[in-house]
């Protein structure tokens, strides 16, 4: 059997700008908000739409292109892998985060609103 491999595809809206910034060692680091929509009918038979919030990394040049390309409201295509982490809060409590570790990333070109 082939290996399986830790792959993510969302397609989604940015919540806000991208937040860069660059680490000590001189790499960039770029965070992002996507929201994702997942639309189903109800036991009523009512449509409901749900949104979902995913937290995504980038580094690098995967960065340097986020800084360049996507902005809040922005629909765009994120490749990665889903990585788990844990750190220790400003209140001293252990956290734990889930995110989206972007290795490609595609900005989709703005939709034009009808009048």
């Amino acid at each position: 059997m082939n290996s399986l491999k830790n792959r993510v595809q969302l397609i989604g809206y940015l919540g806000a700008d991208p937040e860069v910034r660059t680490v000590e060692n001189g790499n960039k680091l770029a965070r992002l908000r996507l929201a994702t929509n997942e639309t189903y009918t109800n036991a009523r038979g009512e449509k409901v739409t749900e949104t979902y919030w995913h937290q995504v990394v980038a580094w690098g040049k995967t960065a340097e292109i986020a800084e360049k390309l996507l902005s809040k409201g922005q629909e765009a295509v994120i490749e990665g892998k889903l990585v788990n982490r844990s750190y220790i809060g400003k209140d001293g409590q252990k956290k734990y985060v889930t995110e989206v570790v972007a290795e490609e990333l595609k900005a989709l070109p703005r939709k034009e609103k009808a009048e």
